[in-house]
């Protein structure tokens, strides 16, 4: 079989806030290790259709967030005797600030927290359980609202969501004669094809160790039978043949040689892509917004670019989840009305409006058969990867796991270790790290 791997390509905010400072909230964390009964010792509070009022604070790191005092507009006209306070962090600095407050008993009644790093901050029992009935579960992406619960509650109402495709030059594609990979196993002619059809390097993809070679590592060990932990998440399942696959497919493209090791770095990845020096790369929907930009030529998206959903390894095609869900504090003053600006986020019509107002793609399933979003064939590809998603390991500890696979993988992507030794040094850091519990 043939196994590949490639790796992240991520939002620049998104990759500062998580990726710079999740070590940081998680050490913060770290001592609290696995709140078992944190949503059975929180209260649950009743939430009617009257309208908000008081004083509601609301923390967000800037991002998807900077459009929310337009998006909300209209609610708070709706609901004049609601305060609503919106505070925006750098996205840098967001995670850390918001555990410091919340240990300290100053956070805002509610919060944002990234959905693929969010069982770190459920599992601090700092946020109440979503009170029953505020919202319809089954109105999200059944991998977006499961990311959300931390041993049996769920505690994160689903604001935006995404996951990773293939986005490819369909141009170089065509003139390669390529034939668009559903799995594993064609994802290395496919990237040659597209070499052959003018493409410096089939696919561009960051070697850098940061979590998000965790997150590729997560949904290739998925995608070959087995996660990377087990499932009483009690003990990482990395030297595994499970494990020792996804480790191969992630490092054989760089082996290969249809991507470089040192290029494009991130900032580069966009223009790597629109100049023909990568033809593919492994990304989020917000790229599709990006490239006309980039190339500076309307219309050069559509007519250069077409998107699938990732190519299916032994046991499937399962993607990795991304987005945005809203917290509430349980030791809020005001949570009737908190929950109730949370219910208006979760809102179709709302998340719609924050689409056109900055392009996040919702969490609710409906919206996407908006024709602002249905119009648009490069978002189907998206749309059925939400289908098929996963979260991350839900752990406290996943951070620090995450980062050890980042360091090891680079390793391997040069050539100067195996798989089979990355996997046997993963799982002892893994274990020393432990689980949390």
């Amino acid at each position: 079989m043939t196994r590949f791997g490639y790796t992240r390509i991520t939002r620049m905010p998104r990759l500062t806030a998580i990726g710079a400072t999740v070590l940081a909230a998680t050490l913060v964390l770290s001592g609290c290790g696995r709140a078992s009964d944190a949503g059975a010792s929180a209260s649950t509070t009743t939430v009617d259709d009257s309208p908000a009022t008081g004083a509601v604070t609301l923390w967000a790191p800037d991002g998807d967030a900077t459009a929310l005092d337009s998006v909300l507009a209209d609610y708070e006209k709706a609901n004049p005797d609601l305060d609503l306070q919106i505070t925006l962090v750098p996205s840098d600095e967001y995670n850390t600030k918001l555990q410091t407050a919340m240990a300290a008993g100053t956070g805002p009644d509610i919060a944002q927290v990234y959905t693929e790093a969010q069982s770190q901050f459920l599992a601090s029992g700092a946020f109440a359980p979503v009170p029953e009935g505020l919202v319809d579960p089954s109105s999200f992406f059944s991998g977006v609202w499961d990311a959300g619960q931390f041993d049996g509650t769920t505690y994160s109402v689903p604001w935006y969501a995404y996951t990773y495709a293939l986005i490819y030059r369909k141009d170089l594609a065509a003139a390669g004669g390529a034939t668009v990979p559903t799995t594993w196993d064609q994802t290395l002619p496919f990237f040659q094809a597209l070499e052959k059809g003018g493409a410096t390097k089939g696919i561009g993809a960051d070697v850098g160790w940061d979590t998000y070679t965790g997150q590729a590592l997560q949904r290739y060990a998925v995608q070959a039978g087995q996660s990377l932990l087990s499932d009483d998440g009690t003990s990482w399942k990395i030297d595994t043949p499970e494990g020792i696959q996804a480790i191969t497919h992630f490092a054989e493209p760089y082996l290969t040689g249809v991507a470089a090791v040192d290029s494009p770095g991130f900032l580069d990845s966009q223009p790597y892509f629109v100049e023909g020096k990568t033809g593919s790369m492994i990304s989020g929907p917000w790229v599709i917004a990006a490239l006309d930009g980039v190339a500076k030529q309307p219309g050069w998206t559509a007519e250069h670019v077409a998107t699938a959903v990732q190519p299916a390894g032994p046991a499937g095609d399962v993607g990795n989840l991304g987005g945005g869900s809203w917290v509430v504090n349980k030791d809020s003053k005001n949570a009737a009305s908190a929950w109730k600006v949370v219910r208006e986020m979760a809102d179709e019509k709302t998340q719609l409006a924050q689409f056109s107002a900055y392009g996040s793609m919702p969490a609710v399933q409906a919206a996407w058969t908006d024709d602002t979003i249905a119009g648009n064939p490069l978002f189907d590809a998206f749309f059925e990867q939400l289908k098929n998603v996963q979260p991350m390991p839900a752990t406290t500890t996943w951070p620090q796991v995450s980062t050890a696979i980042g360091a090891e993988l680079e390793a391997v992507a040069r050539g100067t270790e195996t798989p089979e030794q990355a996997a046997e040094n993963l799982q002892s850091a893994a274990d020393s790290i432990g689980t949390g519990d």
